[in-house]
């Protein structure tokens, strides 16, 4: 049973979750907007010491999001858990045991999976006995390890409706997809009113050395032996990729998961967001820039183009933000993870249906990200040319993959155009330094 906390007395123990705190943190998503206030909305005892937060932000512009916050008594208030506060074993226990937690306000239900009796045989206790180790990474969201058998992960932005990484994780582990993580369970926060939000998230540990992509620019960076080894691996990949794919399209009576062909309505609007992104990717640059950007962009268009005139093109769920940083290296190869879309677009936009070849055409830009990153830094060796070795690495990776379908080639070229335009406007808002990448890609693409 929830401890009884009066609004009040928990905002007085929260005060250090206030808009400094909250705006600070890597994972908050909304850094433009100005904060007018943090107020703890509810909160939920996991355990003597261990709580669940949620913080109301509002804006200046007058709407609101919800944020979770994972806290520790600390004294009279409550603070960030550190390792070995032990939040971690308690939020394993709680989805363990199953069945729902009273809020103040909401409650959060507690959901295990099969998965979870086989990574804990010895029950929720066994987890006591793990190392918990938060992760450091930069990432939108909040990780923790325990021992090496399971990964937490916090929703920190708490947004109505299907978390598509619950979603797919699920699915994946249902169809027996080997090569990512099998989901153990889930925590899903049901507020006063509204729909219900993912909250959390427990899977199995993948044993790994690392990222994909970071093993790539350690390779890359010993030079044409390295770059060899990447070459070799960019076939497996493809070939993960192309099981990956077989896999969410393997059952098209469950919802959610179909495997169809586009319809014309959603070609038109493939082709309309891409055009869009062309257009942001203009108005993002300056100068030279932008009048080199302007010049390509009627071939640029001819080539978009493509996109509704793909009427083979078929439609299934697909990972979504696919790229070298979310594979992992493991013993025998790689395993994918992340499969949460991107981040900044709208929970149902991600959930939706797309050609698998967006995946496909994530991943080669990543490939040239990696050429060119590995490049600028200096680190190929003189034995390595990266122009060469990316066009060596875009073929294996494709001849992993297989066949593509029919009008296939130049619906996965107007998808790499697209997500290049996509990478000029980043660039040019994030890191304008970079974005001469983007577009000598976009050059090359429709040279």
């Amino acid at each position: 049973m929830a401890a009884t906390v009066p609004a009040e007395d928990l905002a007085r123990r929260a005060r250090s979750f206030d808009a400094k705190w909250i705006g600070a943190q890597r994972w908050f998503r909304a850094k433009t907007r100005r904060i007018v206030k943090v107020t703890p909305q509810d909160a939920a005892e996991l355990d003597t010491n261990a709580w669940l937060l949620v913080l109301g932000v509002a804006y200046a512009d007058g709407e609101e999001d919800r944020y979770l916050a994972p806290a520790v008594a600390d004294g009279a208030s409550l603070r960030e858990p550190r390792d070995g506060d032990g939040l971690w074993h308690a939020l394993v226990r709680r989805i363990a045991k199953g069945g729902l937690l009273e809020g103040e306000a909401g409650r959060f239900a507690f959901e295990p999976t099969p998965a979870l009796g086989e990574l804990l045989p010895g029950g929720a206790g066994e987890a006591a006995d793990l190392a918990e180790r938060t992760l450091a990474v930069e990432q939108s969201n909040s990780s923790a390890i325990l021992g090496d058998r399971l990964f937490v992960k916090l929703y920190r932005l708490l947004e109505a409706g299907t978390n598509p990484e619950v979603e797919i994780t699920a699915f994946l582990t249902a169809v027996g997809f080997p090569h990512a993580p099998r989901l153990a369970g889930a925590v899903t926060y049901l507020p006063p009113a509204g729909e219900a939000c993912a909250a959390a998230m427990l899977q199995s540990v993948v044993a790994s050395s690392g990222d994909g992509w970071t093993w790539a620019l350690d390779r890359l960076a010993a030079g044409a032996q390295g770059g060899a080894e990447v070459v070799a691996a960019a076939t497996q990949i493809g070939g993960i990729t192309a099981e990956l794919h077989a896999a969410l399209a393997s059952r098209s009576d469950a919802p959610g998961f179909p495997d169809r062909l586009a319809t014309l309505e959603e070609l038109e609007a493939w082709r309309a967001s891409a055009e869009a992104q062309l257009q942001g990717a203009i108005e993002a640059l300056t100068g030279d820039q932008r009048l080199k950007l302007e010049g390509l962009a009627p071939t640029i268009a001819d080539r978009l183009a493509a996109i509704q005139e793909a009427d083979t093109a078929r439609v299934t769920r697909v990972h979504g933000d696919y790229h070298l940083a979310q594979l992992l290296r493991t013993e025998t190869g790689f395993a994918v993870i992340d499969f949460e879309g991107e981040p900044a677009r709208p929970l149902a936009e991600r959930r939706q249906p797309a050609s698998p070849l967006r995946d496909v055409a994530g991943m080669l830009r990543s490939l040239d990200y990696a050429a060119r990153s590995a490049q600028r830094a200096g680190a190929p060796a003189a034995d390595l040319d990266p122009d060469a070795w990316l066009v060596d690495a875009r073929a294996a990776f494709l001849t992993g993959y297989g066949t593509l379908p029919t009008g296939g080639e130049q619906l996965l070229g107007a998808f790499e155009i697209e997500k290049a335009c996509y990478e000029v406007r980043y660039e040019a808002n994030m890191r304008p330094e970079w974005t001469w990448l983007p577009l000598a890609a976009l050059e090359r693409l429709v040279g």
